[in-house]
């Protein structure tokens, strides 16, 4: 800002006040008017002064957030400097009184300029930063209707040692946890980790203290590397990962407790190659582990290498199946067979964002085939005792829909067929219809209605001694559930659900087997009653 001199403020007290000038003459009364004057413009300074304060403030604080933290705390000392020592007034002429401007009266940062600069200050890190906690479980209560125990679970049926699941809905008496932690981050470059580790037990017992019998299991432990700057092309924010993980791309049935596919165990790969922009792939290989044989001293290691290429909706996925010296293995039955030692699997699914196209919800169908080490489609690498010829097809479709503002239904299909499985010969084949309603009740009640039917045609040729049987297995569940909102909602927990199941069979099926649960004592064709409370959640 330009100031004024003395003699220039005598001629502006002189436009200013022409009579007054002319009348007082003495220099007692021009000085008087000076000072006034000086007074007025020392002010005027001050605010010119503070505004500049402001502005380089802003400028400050604008360079912080794109400089560096030490640039941000350069510029911030520059700015207290300026603050604490403000320029001075220029001095007039040699004839005139010097005009100087006095001590400026400090100027304190309002609330608004205090919070921004608090929040332009880098903040330090902590372990806390990019740390997630997430877990699922379920545990419940089930009993008969004579109050004594009773048998349960998703895969109770003759069929389900297959994979033929028929539904958990009151139809679970376990508790199962799953604890999952992770930490990610992001540097500087862009990259970014993540590191997850899975703890997770299963128990029947009631008690409170279940040590002894514990299943407490690190089910995962991984990292991933992703969007590495050198990545470029295809793999431009592509993720290598490794360690002991269940592949990201696995999908289910949840209210079946089946998945659709399911492919875990140690190894290594890369999601996310992209040829184009809607077509992309994932690339991996996992070990998995058969067991000891009689005839050699190691444990079999199966390997699997897996090609999972995406195109919208579409899904692809073929895999390929390495076991050496697994077809050591003897399958026991009216006559024995040896266990393959390789085999293929692959799936094309279809994931949808409607149900059916019909209405608004979403649907999922899967068609699975695998051929020897491939024959269990379901969980791929998991069976070391499929011969070499093993085939297997499977089909399982399911959709979610709300119907109306009270009503919502899932149905769900599983279908499979499997020969020469363990044993020359031998077929497995089963289908089972599900479906589920939820009614809302109010926001915090409904009512949960579930239906399976599932029919079997079995002849293991005696593997494992068991029986040729055919028949069908029938379930009904009433589940009046508690939640806390999402009423309507399928995949939404907690939930606390209090039940009754009635479940009925053919008779036929009692004698499939002398191990499992049909056919036991107080468990036989001609229906039972199961009643009980569960709880589930996740996040």
């Amino acid at each position: 800002m330009t100031k004024l001199t003395p003699l220039a403020l005598a001629v502006t007290a002189a436009l200013f006040f022409p009579q007054q000038s002319l009348a007082d003459t003495d220099l007692s009364a021009v000085e008087k008017r000076l000072n006034q004057l000086e007074a007025r413009l020392q002010k005027a300074e001050r605010r010119a002064d503070e505004a500049e304060r402001r502005a380089r403030l802003a400028e400050q604080r604008l360079a912080q957030q794109q400089a560096a933290p030490a640039a941000s705390e350069q510029t911030t000392a520059q700015a207290q400097s300026s603050a604490d020592n403000p320029p001075a007034v220029r001095q007039g002429s040699a004839q005139a009184p010097a005009v100087v401007a006095g001590p400026q009266p400090p100027i304190t940062p309002t609330p608004a300029e205090q919070q921004q600069a608090a929040a332009a200050k880098p903040r330090e890190k902590t372990l806390a930063d990019g740390f997630e906690f997430h877990a699922y479980a379920r545990s419940g209560l089930i009993m008969n209707d004579s109050a004594s125990s009773t048998q349960s679970g998703p895969y109770l049926t003759p069929a389900g040692e297959t994979g033929g699941a028929v539904g958990r809905l009151g139809n679970e008496n376990n508790t199962y946890v799953e604890v999952n932690m992770e930490h990610k981050t992001q540097l500087a470059n862009g990259a970014t980790t993540r590191f997850k580790v899975m703890l997770a037990d299963g128990q029947s017992d009631y008690n409170d203290w279940t040590a002894d019998s514990s299943d407490l299991n690190i089910r995962q432990a991984f990292v991933e590397l992703g969007s590495l700057p050198t990545f470029t092309g295809a793999f431009d924010n592509s993720t290598l990962w490794a360690g002991k993980r269940f592949d990201r791309d696995n999908f289910d049935i949840h209210w079946l407790d089946s998945d659709v596919v399911f492919l875990a165990g140690t190894g290594g790969g890369i999601y996310d190659v992209r040829w184009a922009d809607n077509l992309k792939s994932n690339f991996s290989i996992y070990g998995r582990n058969f067991g000891d044989i009689e005839t050699i001293d190691n444990t079999i290691q199966n390997y699997i290498a897996t090609a999972n290429t995406f195109s919208g909706p579409l899904q692809f996925m073929l895999s390929g199946l390495r076991a050496k010296d697994n077809d050591e293995r003897i399958n026991s039955a009216v006559r024995s067979d040896n266990a393959g030692d390789s085999g293929v699997h692959a799936m094309l699914a279809w994931h949808g964002d409607s149900f059916y196209g019909l209405r608004d919800g979403q649907s999922k169908t899967a068609l699975l085939y695998g051929h020897g080490l491939g024959a269990e489609v379901k969980g791929i690498g998991s069976d070391g005792n499929l011969t070499e010829n093993a085939n297997t097809w499977r089909l399982a479709s399911y959709g979610m829909t709300p119907l109306n503002k009270t009503w919502s239904l899932a149905p769900a299909l599983l279908a499979q067929e499997s020969r020469d499985r363990y044993i020359k010969g031998d077929s497995y084949r089963w289908v089972t219809a599900n479906a589920r309603l939820l009614q809302e009740i109010n926001e915090n009640f409904m009512l949960a209605y579930e239906g399976s039917y599932q029919y079997m045609d079995l002849d293991p040729k005696g593997f494992k001694d068991r029986q040729s049987v055919s028949g069908g297995f029938y379930k009904l569940t009433f589940a009046p559930t508690f939640k806390p909102g999402d009423i309507g909602d399928f995949l939404s927990r907690p939930e606390i659900r209090f039940f009754a199941s009635w479940m009925d069979w053919d008779r036929s099926l009692d004698r499939y087997a002398s191990d499992d649960a049909f056919g036991t004592s107080g468990f036989t064709a001609g229906g039972e009653w199961n009643f009980g409370v569960q709880m589930e959640t996740w996040f």
